[in-house]
This record gives C-alpha cells, structure tokens and sequence, in this order.
C-alpha cells in the first residue's frame, strides 16, 4: 500500500487573530483524501491575544500545531522557522499560507495532482481571489464577487524590478484556467515540494518583508525546478491595502529589497540602472526610501531600521 503524502500547512499569524481563526475554520472543510495534514501555525510575537486564542483550537481533519515566536522575526525568517519544523517531521509538501485567506475544499487534492501531472515542477501557486468586500473597485455585479481575480500568477519586469499578478480586477470567466509558468508564486500561497526546500534552502531572511517569495520563485528556477501557476485550485484573500505603495513600510522594505534582489538576478543594464536610482533616492528620496537604500549599502538586513 503506497504512504500517503505527509502535507502540511504553515500558516504565519501576526496580530490578525480574528483572520487566522478564520482561515483555520477554512482549513477545516479541507478534502483531507489521500494524504495526511498538519496545520502548523507560527506566531510572529503577536501582541493581541492570538497566542491564547490559538492554543485553544482544535483541528478536526488533522493535526494542529502552534509555535510561538518570542520576537517578530518578519514574513521570511518567521515562515523558516515552520519550515524547519515541517521538514524536521517528514513534511513531503508544505504549503506556505498567508493568514487572511480562506482556502477552498478541493484546494490540496487540486495542487497535489498537478504535482503528479508535472514531476519537474517544485513550487506552485493556485489561483487567488478577492475575498468579497475585499476588492480594489466597487463596480462589479453582485454575482462577480468572490471571482474578482487578485493572482492569476505573475511576472517580473526585469527592466525596473517590480513583480505584477496577472488579471487583477479581472472577473474570472474561465480565461485564467489553463496552468502554465510563472516567474514567481506569490507568498500569500505557494505549495512547494521537499526536494526544493532541501536543494535551494528555505525563504532568505535578509529579504524580512517583500521579495522574498519572487527570490525563492528565482533559486528553485536556477536549479531546473518549475515555478507554476496551478488552476483550477483556488482560494480567497482579504486583500491588506495598510502597506500598500506609498506607505512608509513599503517604501522601506520595497526600495530596500529591489536592490538585493535586482543586484543578484536582474540584467547587467538593470544592475546599473537600480545603482543610478539608488544614489538619486539617498538624496531625493522619500524619508524611508532614503533610509532603505542607506540601509542596504550599509548591509542593514533582516529588520533593519524599521521602527
């Protein structure tokens, strides 16, 4: 008799307790046929009481684990630390989940046979909605909610290192359903296999916020994995607009974190480029962009100067 695939899920909750809570319940109408789940959830240093309240939760479709980080460690550290504890309990797969998300019943079954489908691919990310009241505009037909598409995969423009979702604001009309490559799968969800945690290493933690799913996306490429977008999986999420372009998180982490990854992966013509741009920020810059490319030609990573 084949062994079932050991999946688990990792979830990073931070100061969202009634979100988490949520996607947990999501989680629990999974389709668990076929393999064996773990839901492991890794507290960030919340400072609600999503610890207490996480504690007390019970998972009806698997096993549920808690691991409670003593200091807000960011989205790439602070996901590491599950996946060492995945990989360290036998994990054949584990699907890196944000915790504002609600998962749809099919949505491991889906990935998984994708996976079977395609052996040479490492990383996939599913399709991604809107959750409705969640969505950029106001103008769709009531029936259009929920199918409001937020990631359909997506591309860097290697010109200006920026990465872009396909279809955003798209109603989903069946025209996103066929899987294809991707240059990156988005960390609001990617499911990733063993063998590439194992051969590219786990998320870079000098990235702390932004980036750093584009640059695991590039190291699985690098070393001949495929990075999917894998339909008709699918999931909705609550689209956070608090640390969107503009703010002083984004300016930081963005400005930042395009020079670390551009300076590695993108073309020579773009290498100079950020250079040039780079000296124009430090003095013409925004007060957080400035301090963000300070930040890299100093090696401030991980956290750096953010308050």
């Amino acid at each position: 008799m084949a062994k079932l695939p050991n999946v688990y899920i990792l979830i990073l909750s931070f100061n969202r307790r009634d979100d988490t809570l949520a996607t947990l319940e999501s989680i629990e109408r999974l389709n668990v046929a076929g393999f064996k789940l773990t839901t492991l959830v890794v507290d960030n240093a919340s400072k609600d009481d999503s610890v207490k309240a996480l504690r007390n939760f019970k998972m009806s479709n698997g096993r549920f684990l808690l691991i409670a980080n003593k200091t807000n460690l960011g989205f790439s550290e602070g996901n590491n630390v599950g996946l060492r504890r995945a990989l360290g309990q036998g994990a054949d797969f584990v699907m890196v989940l944000n915790d504002d998300t609600i998962v749809e019943a099919n949505l491991i079954c889906d990935l998984l046979a994708v996976f079977k489908k395609y052996p040479k691919a490492g990383i996939l990310a599913p399709k991604i909605y809107f959750a409705k009241g969640y969505e950029y505009r106001s103008r769709y037909k009531k029936e259009d909610l929920g199918k409001a598409i937020w990631y359909a995969g997506g591309d860097i423009d290697w010109k200006n290192v920026y990465g872009t979702n396909h279809g955003v604001d798209a109603v989903d009309k069946g025209q996103f359903d066929k899987v294809s490559e991707t240059d990156f799968a988005t960390g609001c969800c990617l499911f990733v296999r063993r063998e590439v945690l194992k051969e590219v290493g786990l998320f870079d933690k000098r990235y702390f916020a932004y980036l750093e799913d584009a640059d695991f996306s590039q190291r699985a490429k690098k070393s001949g994995w495929k990075v999917l977008y894998a339909p008709p999986a699918h999931l909705w999420h609550k689209v956070s607009q608090s640390s969107g372009i503009g703010s002083e998180l984004n300016d930081y982490y963005i400005t930042r974190n395009r020079m670390i990854f551009g300076l590695v992966y993108a073309p020579l013509r773009t290498k100079i480029a950020l250079i040039r741009e780079s000296i124009r920020l430090l003095f013409k810059g925004r007060k957080w962009q400035k301090i963000g490319i300070r930040d890299f030609y100093l090696g401030s990573f991980e956290k750096g100067s953010w308050k």
